[in-house]
């Protein structure tokens, strides 16, 4: 036990009983080194949490660089998730951390001041709360550790100022793992590749997680690697024991399920792979094939990867040999008669910009998928951002209006992937659905729909009786121009990226035809608004004061709302906006726009509705807000 009392404020007692209190909530944050494994296991523990009938709503956090030096501040990978009923958001500072080692624990403890010198923990800027609990790892507290992560005495605790009422459960975890596997006849490093394994079994014990569970989901990990399973399994069933046998004077943990979700199969989804699966739905749905066309770019990539092992489905992908042409592909799947797409990020999205264009102009349905990072340039490839949305709106040159529309959960990634596809195909336009990091990486409690559950698709396919006589030029009364495609006998015409005659479809360099022709392509997206749903407000709709966000700020405004006893409105319909936005708007003496950018949607919704007041809440940290930040910014701007 001396490690303990050299460290810790907190000795375990054998003959003490270990009580269970109930948690509506509770936040967890694993933290290591980028070859710890924190990644999987937090994956894995969420997605056990959510089996069990818990919310559940994840934020991976790990660096951009490949693989810093073990142990060293920069190297450190992180994966918070919160649990229970009513969870809206990864949570602020986490009742729980497992660190891994001496660097995890100075970024927990410090939050953004990790690299300064002398800075203690505090109740704002640290990632855990004062009454939290940190399972570390004694092991990675050597004093070559310390070095590594720049501490300057041999008492890590002390010299980070964390407060007494924080409960320390030391552990040696690596010399528990390397006892638990040392007849698996395995070398070192596999050895402590399973430490990871030896607190997520702690872990479930403090939760009071079945094993069994954590142990069914190892099996599915590694089913193409059998001679793993043993080893991992029997680690994180030796962790689960240990908790259970130490006996210490802590209280385990009960988390509510949640009694208001609707019936049906859950699971946990991670907001990439949820678009995937809403392309593939949209697809299914309207009986066309699904093509991708795409470059690999972080952090959209998995998209192309979940798409790529649907073959079984009919999916068709593309892995173009950059940007240009991975858009320039899937415009050819559209004119072949196919649901086309490309995914990308920011930086992708700017090389895409004239061939989105080429697919206004000859008015071809094609879904474009935008995971925004950190930028500009190659900017902060890991990390969140709200900052494309500006280029998704005017990013290409010309009048070239395009419909813009962005998720707000990992889990309605796959609604608003479906969504994008049915407004493209029945409108005969390019749409730019808009995701981020903090949505593609992370995960939520996702429902499991029903194909006839989704809304019908009704591709705007060229009518049977225009056979033989069919003219391009020809639009519906909505100003839809009709899909005819190669192959389609007696619909034979060219499609150009050239001005085209309203009447005809043939080439045109008339001054009075192209700023006709202009107004129609417009029109045509306004009257996109007729099809999606009029905006709704959240909150307490009666308060003077509205927030207002859009994309993946929801479940933070949400829960922001919910504190402060304002209203929200949310933005997942951003262009064309919803109908009655203004109308809205109006009624509320005070509106804040909170944006993770400098405030674009601010200025654009200054530029769409005349004379509105807003005020603006903006950060641009890479990280998704913190609830607690805007009902501060809220209160003290009255």
């Amino acid at each position: 036990m001396h490690i303990c009392k050299k460290y810790c404020n907190f000795v375990g007692d054998l003959n003490n009983y270990q009580q269970t209190m109930k948690k509506q909530q509770v936040v967890i944050r694993f933290c290591g080194d980028s070859g710890d494994g924190m990644q999987l296991t937090g994956t894995m523990f969420a997605s056990l949490s959510a089996i069990l009938g818990n919310e559940i709503s994840t934020l991976p956090d790990f660096p951009a660089e490949i693989r810093a030096p073990q142990g060293t501040l920069g190297g450190v990978s992180g994966f918070q998730v919160q649990l229970g009923t009513g969870v809206y958001t990864p949570g602020d500072q986490a009742d729980v951390i497992v660190a891994m080692n001496a660097a995890a624990l100075k970024v927990c403890a410090l939050g953004s001041k990790f690299n300064q010198a002398g800075a203690k923990w505090n109740a704002e800027g640290s990632m855990f709360k004062r009454d939290a609990v940190i399972i570390v790892d004694t092991d990675s507290l050597t004093a070559k550790d310390l070095a590594k992560a720049l501490y300057t005495t041999d008492n890590p605790f002390t010299e980070l100022g964390i407060p007494e009422s924080v409960q320390i459960i030391p552990v040696a975890l690596t010399e528990l793992t390397k006892e638990a596997l040392k007849d698996m006849g395995l070398d070192n490093k596999s050895v402590l590749k399973s430490r990871n394994m030896f607190a997520l079994g702690l872990v479930c014990w403090l939760f009071n997680r079945p094993v069994d569970k954590a142990v069914a989901f190892l099996e599915s990990k590694f089913q193409k690697k059998p001679q793993l399973i043993a080893p991992n399994v029997k680690v994180l069933t030796d962790g689960f024991n240990y908790g259970q046998n130490l006996a210490l004077n802590i209280q385990t943990m009960n988390v509510e399920k949640s009694q208001e979700l609707p019936k049906g199969t859950y699971t946990s989804i991670a907001g990439n792979k949820a678009t995937a699966w809403g392309l593939i739905a949209a697809a299914e749905k309207c009986g066309k094939r699904l093509f991708l066309g795409s470059y690999p770019i972080t952090p959209a990539t998995d998209i192309m990867h979940e798409l790529a092992a649907r073959k079984d489905m009919g999916v068709m992908v593309v892995q173009a040999e950059d940007e240009i042409a991975g858009v320039c592909t899937a415009i050819g799947a559209a004119f072949a008669g196919d649901l086309a797409a490309t995914s990308t990020s920011g930086p992708g999205l700017s090389l895409k910009g004239e061939a989105i264009g080429l697919a206004v102009m000859a008015e071809l349905p094609l879904v474009v998928i935008d995971v925004q990072r950190g930028g500009p340039s190659t900017g902060l490839p890991t990390k969140t951002e709200q900052t494309d949305l500006m280029q998704a709106l005017y990013g290409r040159n010309g009048e070239c209006p395009a419909v813009v529309i962005a998720a707000s959960s990992s889990a309605n990634c796959f609604d608003y992937a479906y969504e994008a596809c049915k407004i493209a195909l029945e409108n005969m336009t390019p749409v730019v659905l808009l995701t981020d990091t903090y949505l593609a990486n992370g995960t939520g409690l996702w429902r499991i729909p029903q194909l006839s559950e989704l809304p019908p698709i009704q591709p705007q396919n060229v009518p049977e009786e225009l056979k033989g006589n069919y003219n391009p030029a020809l639009r519906d009364e909505r100003g839809v121009r009709y899909w005819a495609y190669p192959g389609m006998e007696g619909y034979e015409h060219r499609n150009i990226g050239l001005e085209r005659d309203a009447e005809k479809g043939t080439i045109s360099t008339n001054p009075e035809n192209h700023q006709r022709m202009v107004i129609a392509r417009q029109a045509k997206i306004e009257q996109v608004t007729n099809q999606i749903p009029l905006l709704q407000v959240q909150g307490n709709p009666q308060s003077d004061t509205l927030l207002i966000g859009w994309g993946s700020t929801e479940g933070h405004l949400h829960a922001a709302a919910n504190e402060l006893g304002c209203a929200l409105a949310h933005f997942n319909y951003i262009n064309p906006l919803p109908k009655n936005t203004e109308e809205v708007l109006r009624q509320y003496k005070r509106i804040v726009v909170c944006e993770l950018n400098s405030g674009q949607f601010a200025a654009y919704l200054r530029s769409k509705i005349a004379g509105i007041s807003l005020e603006q809440y903006n950060e641009l940290t890479a990280q998704p807000f913190a609830v607690d930040r805007i009902v501060n910014f809220v209160k003290n701007s009255l």
